[in-house]
């Protein structure tokens, strides 16, 4: 009933303008049969283009369904193709692993070997002789084909190049670096693989900086070290001198550089406190030296008086014979004790200054041992902070301890040894005035009795 429905709807909208134009019913079935037809003719159009379509589809189906078919039919060749070339991989493979033989162990070794040599090589003074030859033993090291026979001869020739030039001392012509950070081409002199020198001073080859040059040290050794190097250096062909050698390639050297001389260690690690232990000691010093001139300058004129009879009250002997020569009628017993006064008034003099430099060898270790507390609380408060991961973060405060107590007991050792040798000094002067008052008292008596 729909469709009915529907149908009678599609016509009316289609006839009624008709009806609206005609003029009479002739006109109306003529224009109705033209629609009519006109209609027929589209639906005819539009089936046949859908079976043009429909055909054209049903064709692309089928050319790509025919792809597909080609390249299943590809795969599976490839596939059957590449399990054939697994195979023969396999069998060449054995058959490779049956013919090298023992060649593969001679491989593996030859790799590490070249890796190893080239290691030493480039640690080697030599190499500042002869650059660039340890190029073919990093591509060596490297490869993954078997080594050739001339590159096995140029392995085995390498080594013994290094072996014959660690007994020579040779001269060549190097860039240096100099303190300063210019390169300058010089006159270098190479002892074996040890030492390297150039107008007198000595040249580390320190290939961990990644430098490609000779490098001078920023500190040299000791005078005599660098004597023997300028003497090395200036002698002549078949001439014999004499030589330090450092047998640890340059380690030694490099710790000279970065150790401190006991200068730097006493200016940088001291502190404040072995500032003032220094100024302790150089006043002790000169204290012990004012004070030996002058118990010098009174035993000498203690001495010249012993030779004479007349008293001189220019030094301490003659001032107390001068009380007996002042008083001669006076008893015994009172010339005695005037005696002793006169002694007691020169001891003073003589002992002065020794219980201040006493006071001083007493100090000075006392001021080491400040220093060290003050070094181990600045040790401790980096702990704190850092913990002891770094023991260089610690090794300041330690060096400040350590410092200031050798500091101290540099100082107090040598002014207690002044002092024992200047109070025995003083001792001895005044053991001489007692043995003469002694005297005196004696041939007193002996001529009164």
């Amino acid at each position: 009933m729909k469709k009915l429905i529907l149908t009678i709807a599609a016509i009316a909208a289609v006839t009624l303008p008709v009806l609206a134009s005609a003029q009479s019913l002739e006109e109306l079935a003529r224009m109705v049969s033209e629609a009519a037809q006109t209609e027929a003719q589209i639906n005819q159009e539009r089936e046949a283009r859908f079976v043009r379509e429909r055909n054209n589809q049903q064709q692309l189906l089928q050319q790509a369904r025919q792809e597909l078919a080609n390249e299943n039919t590809r795969s599976d060749r490839l596939r059957a193709e590449y399990d054939q070339n697994e195979r023969s991989l396999a069998d060449l493979e054995t058959t490779l692993a049956e013919r090298m033989g023992n060649l593969g162990e001679l491989f593996g070794v030859v790799r590490q070997s070249s890796g190893d040599i080239q290691a030493a090589l480039d640690d080697s003074m030599v190499s500042a002789q002869m650059p660039g030859r340890t190029e073919f033993l990093s591509n060596l090291a490297q490869r993954r084909e078997l080594p050739t026979v001339p590159e096995l001869r140029q392995l085995w020739s390498a080594m013994v190049t290094e072996i014959a030039q660690s007994g020579r001392v040779v001269s060549f012509t190097a860039p240096v670096e100099r303190t300063s950070g210019e390169k300058q081409d010089m006159q270098v002199t190479r002892i074996g693989v040890f030492n390297a020198i150039s107008d007198g001073v000595f040249l580390d080859w320190d290939t961990s900086k990644s430098r490609e040059n000779l490098i001078e040290l920023a500190r040299q050794p000791a005078g005599r070290f660098s004597s023997m190097a300028k003497d090395l250096q200036s002698a002549g062909q078949g001439d014999v001198v004499a030589m330090s050698v450092d047998f640890t390639r340059g380690q030694i050297l490099r710790a000279v550089v970065q150790s401190k001389t006991p200068v730097e260690r006493v200016r940088e690690d001291g502190g404040p406190v072995g500032y003032v232990i220094i100024g302790v000691g150089l006043f002790g010093l000169l204290l012990c030296l004012w004070k030996f001139f002058a118990l010098y300058t009174t035993g000498a004129k203690i001495s010249r008086q012993m030779k004479n009879e007349a008293a001189n009250k220019s030094n301490p002997l003659g001032r107390v014979l001068a009380v007996y020569s002042d008083n001669p009628e006076i008893d015994i017993e009172t010339l005695e004790l005037k005696l002793d006064e006169a002694i007691l008034r020169e001891t003073a003099p003589i002992e002065t200054g020794l219980s201040f430099i006493k006071v001083l060898y007493v100090v000075a270790p006392l001021l080491g041992l400040l220093g060290t507390v003050v070094g181990m609380i600045a040790t401790f408060q980096m702990i704190t902070l850092f913990g002891t991961g770094d023991p260089r973060m610690m090794a300041g405060g330690i060096s400040t301890a350590l410092v200031t107590t050798v500091l101290g007991l540099v100082v107090a050792i040598p002014l207690t040894l002044l002092h024992s040798f200047l109070q025995g000094k003083a001792k001895a002067l005044i053991q001489v005035l007692e043995e003469q008052a002694a005297g005196i008292i004696a041939r007193l008596a002996v001529e009164r009795a």
